[in-house]
Order: C-alpha cells, then sequence, then structure tokens
C-alpha cells in the first residue's frame, strides 16, 4: 500500500506552507517507504508515500497525463489496467503504472470513470485546466481515506487520520464507493506484517471478506432463518471499511507491506452474493459447518489443497488464534488498568460511544491520547456485538446480551472453547 495527502484552497502558499506538507506526509512513511512525491499547483497540494510494487523504476507519484495538467495520486492498486489502456489507445502513458490510467480514463470519460474500475483504491486528482478535483474510494473501502477541512476553508483528504488531527478542525471517515467533487467529501496482523517485511516480501494475499460474504463467524450458528443470515451478511459487507479492511490495510502498511483481498474483487462478490442463501447456513445436521460451501470449494480429492483437519477445522477470529493467553493477557492488564469507579463513570468521562468494559475503556484512553478531537471519535463505529456481530444480531440469542464479547468464545454453546464451557474444566476451577 501507499500513502496519499492532498490539501485544496490554502489561504497559505508560502514555502512553510509547504514544508508543512511534506512534514504531514512523512507521517505516512510507514505506508510507502520506497519514495516521496508532491506536486505543488497554487493553493493545491498532492503528496505521495509510495511502496513500489508495479513498475517500480518509473511509477513515483504524483502521476500526470501527457501535459501534466491532470495530477493524481493514488492509494492501491487498479487490477484492470490493462483491460483499460487497451481503450486509451490515443494516449501516451509515460509509466507502466497501474494507477496512470486513472489520470487518462479522467480526460476520457469525466468522473464516470470511476465506475469502470476494478480494484482495491482511495486516490485524489486535481485537474488544473479549471482547478477543480474529485476524491473516490473503492466500494467496500478497502482502502483507508479520510476527508478534513481546516479553519481557512480548506479541503484535506488522507490514508490516515495522523496526517489531519493536527491542522483540521474536523474529519470524517470517507465512505466506500462515493465520489466526491469540488465542483459538488490490529496487533496481530502487526506483528505477523513484521515478520514478513523482514522476509523481504512487499505483497501478500489477505482472506478479509470471506467470513462475512459467507457468513463464516461463529455467531452465524444462531441465524434463524437463510433470509435473516442474508441481511447480516449484507450488514456486515458494508461495515468493512470500518473495521477489517482498516485494520487489514493499516497493520499491513505500517511495515510497508501491500495487502490484497481476493474475496473482495467486485466480480467475485456479484457471484457470491447471489447464491442461495440457504448454502450458507450453518447445518451441522447435514455435516456443513461455518464457510461450508468455500471449504467445499477447495475439498479436491486427488489433488487436496490442505490437510483435512485444516480444510474442516472450526472458525477461529485472528485474535483469538495467537492464543487464548494472549487475549486474556489484554483483558488482565486492562482490569490492572482500569478501576471500577473508572468504569462507573465512564459516561461522564466518553459520553459518546461510551466503553462498556475495562478492556474497552482502556483502548480508548489510548485512542484519545492521539486523538484527543470530536472529529476522530466520530470515525469510530460503535454498539453492541457478539464475536464481531452486528447489533441486530445480537439479537439473535438472549443469553449474548449478558456477554458482549468480541472474542469467538463469547458465542456460547458454539465454540468448542466457549467461556462457559471452559469454566467447566478442572483446570478452570483451579484457576489454571
Amino acid at each position: 500500500m501507499c500513502g496519499i495527502l492532498a490539501v485544496f484552497g490554502c489561504v497559505d502558499n508560502s514555502q512553510a506552507k509547504r514544508s508543512r506538507i511534506i512534514e504531514l506526509s512523512r507521517r505516512l512513511r510507514h505506508r510507502g517507504p520506497d519514495w516521496s512525491g508532491l506536486h505543488c499547483y497554487d493553493d493545491c497540494y498532492l503528496a505521495h508515500q509510495r511502496l513500489a510494487i508495479i513498475d517500480p523504476a518509473s511509477g513515483d507519484q504524483p502521476l500526470y497525463n501527457e501535459d501534466k495538467t491532470v495530477v493524481v495520486t493514488v492509494n492501491g492498486e487498479i487490477y484492470n489496467h490493462k483491460e483499460l489502456r487497451e481503450k486509451l489507445t490515443s494516449h501516451q502513458f509515460r509509466t507502466g503504472s497501474d494507477c496512470e490510467v486513472i489520470a487518462h480514463l479522467y480526460e476520457e470519460y469525466g468522473e464516470d470513470f470511476v465506475h469502470m474500475l476494478d480494484g482495491m483504491f482511495s486516490f485524489v486528482l486535481l485537474d488544473t485546466r479549471n482547478k477543480t478535483f474529485i476524491a473516490a474510494r473503492d466500494a467496500i473501502g478497502i482502502t483507508p481515506l479520510y476527508m478534513g477541512w481546516g479553519l481557512d476553508g480548506s479541503v484535506w483528504f488522507a490514508s490516515e487520520m495522523k496526517a489531519l488531527s493536527d491542522d483540521c478542525e474536523r474529519f470524517v471517515s470517507f465512505l466506500p464507493g462515493h465520489i466526491y467533487s469540488s465542483k459538488e467529501a490490529s496487533t496481530p496482523m502487526f506483528l505477523m506484517s513484521r515478520k514478513i517485511k523482514s522476509l523481504g516480501v512487499k505483497m501478500v494475499l489477505s482472506g478479509e471478506g470471506s467470513d462475512e460474504i459467507f457468513g463464516g463467524y461463529l455467531y452465524f450458528h444462531k441465524a434463524p432463518n437463510k433470509e435473516e443470515l442474508h441481511k447480516e451478511t449484507c450488514r456486515k459487507i458494508k461495515a468493512l471499511h470500518l473495521y477489517d479492511c482498516l485494520r487489514a490495510n493499516k497493520s499491513t502498511s505500517a511495515w510497508g507491506l501491500e495487502a490484497r483481498v481476493p474475496f473482495l474483487d467486485k466480480e467475485f462478490i456479484n457471484v457470491a452474493m447471489n447464491i442461495d442463501p440457504e448454502w450458507k447456513m450453518i447445518r451441522p445436521d447435514l455435516g456443513r459447518i461455518e464457510k461450508w460451501i468455500l471449504r467445499n470449494a477447495f475439498d479436491d480429492e486427488k489433488n487436496p489443497y490442505l490437510p483435512k483437519h485444516i480444510l474442516y477445522r472450526q472458525k477461529e477470529q485472528f485474535s483469538d488464534g495467537v492464543g487464548y493467553s494472549w487475549i486474556d493477557g489484554l483483558k488482565d492488564h486492562a482490569n490492572n488498568q482500569v478501576t471500577d469507579a473508572m468504569l462507573v463513570n465512564a459516561s461522564f468521562i466518553y459520553p459518546e460511544n461510551t466503553p462498556t468494559t475495562k478492556e474497552a475503556y482502556y483502548y480508548r484512553t489510548i485512542f484519545e491520547k492521539f486523538f484527543p478531537k470530536n472529529a476522530a471519535r466520530a470515525t469510530v463505529p460503535g454498539g453492541p456485538s457478539v464475536a464481531c456481530s452486528t447489533a441486530k444480531a445480537v439479537e439473535w440469542d438472549a443469553a449474548w446480551s449478558k456477554n458482549l464479547d468480541p472474542s469467538g468464545r463469547a458465542a456460547t454453546g458454539v465454540h468448542d472453547s466457549a467461556y462457559e464451557d471452559a469454566a467447566k474444566t478442572p483446570s478452570a476451577m483451579n484457576g489454571a
């Protein structure tokens, strides 16, 4: 992945402002350690921190059209760039970068070109001919993008809040699948990414989206019928940009890695979401566990992709998968840091999205330390959840309202090591 920062309409366009933009862009350096670029035009700035994947020799950004009147800074990958180039035979390309097609598509089709893109992306484009700009984000929100407003009336865009928090009075998460036009706005993965980076790898494949599309979380065991299951998968997909996509992108980008997400390809989603949801229902009586339809697709007896015990093991959430002792250790640490009195008064200290557990309270104090503004809080979702469910799905089991925990072990009666079951074991009784 890369990091982008764009500012439009600054009152101050001095050398000092240019230096400030460079300074803020460097806060995103972890996302793109291979190259830093900046384009200045009057009171407009487009900065880029590049992780070189495609055309590492000449694909530095910002990118331009033939006469450099259209400038674009992009975070992501355009998967169908070769097909799109075939539609642009009258244009002269300067690089082999997949993202250069954006500048030429804009010239050819105007803002409507965004719907032609297949990939994971967030970008900002400046047309210097009429001094207008557009910003866009892919339909799922695989790559992060925030939009902010300065006190001088300037409009800002950035891959991460840290580039906006000091200079913007207000900022929001840019909605997936949207276009803004000036003519008219996680620890285990982090550690894993560090290890992968140390091996010299720049790009990895990640499975974000499969649980949302196929109903893979353990709480889907309690889906009352196929209609409710389908509605919940739709809710989960629409919220991916606030949770899994954000976690995966920032955790990998922190180490200069790019994570590609094949399950979130537009065509794949269209096919998978048109499958009769009955096939996604978890039916132990028929031998169908979580994501059975996906697992079955990889169950090839003659040429097995995975051993059976891996292919058909119970769903384990990423944070739980690194070891329950790690999760329990975090909770113990939070319990030692947050007193009962602090939690009782949480609604007075944090009236918005009030933390309801000591662990949540502890994380909130860390967040507030780095992002104390109201605008930052507004970008973070809230609401009750069990084992990564939406608030609506909590209604599927009356017992869940008393055990709101993101761990898969909160899916009592389902998880092999559910909290209620673990409490009955001799080791648990002895405090082991």
